[in-house]
């Protein structure tokens, strides 16, 4: 399981010129499922980006979690987050899960994030999606079940 994590000051998906998702500060999260990954993996995915002190104290150091600053989630699925490009230079994704697993993995993210804000919002799976955003900072982190989930 990937996650690509931006801090953002705001952030907005629309699809079909309608927005599904949008919020003030927060994370925009893109979401990528492997077909390996289990629900253990990304409870502690979750938890790990939940906890995550990336925003600025008083001080302004970052200090400060998205439960201490009351910040969003805009959670959105991305397959190519498992993009093989080490052959020619068409990527592969068939290290991606499977449509009906990732999305289910996807929805399972969703409900478990509520557990640390009630400010989650989403993309549609598998839909052509705009993303427009606000990366406050620039404030990127990538995290990777491979190295999180084996470090615990």
């Amino acid at each position: 399981m990937r996650f690509v994590i931006q801090r953002v000051s705001s952030a907005k998906v629309e699809v079909d010129n309608n927005i599904t998702g949008e919020i003030n500060d927060g994370f925009l999260v893109f979401i990528g499922v492997a077909d390996t990954d289990t629900k253990d993996i990304a409870d502690k995915m979750v938890k790990k980006m939940c906890g995550l002190r990336i925003f600025g104290d008083e001080q302004g150091k970052t200090n400060l979690s998205l439960k201490d600053v009351d910040g969003g989630l805009l959670l959105v699925s991305q397959f190519t987050l498992y993009a093989d490009c080490k052959k020619g230079n068409r990527p592969s994704f068939i290290r991606a899960g499977k449509p009906d697993f990732a999305n289910d993995m996807y929805e399972y993210i969703i409900s478990i994030s509520k557990e640390y804000t009630d400010k989650v919002e989403t993309g549609i799976f598998g839909a052509n999606m705009k993303i427009s955003l606000v990366n406050s900072g620039p404030f990127t982190i990538i995290l990777d079940s491979e190295e999180i989930c084996s470090r615990s």
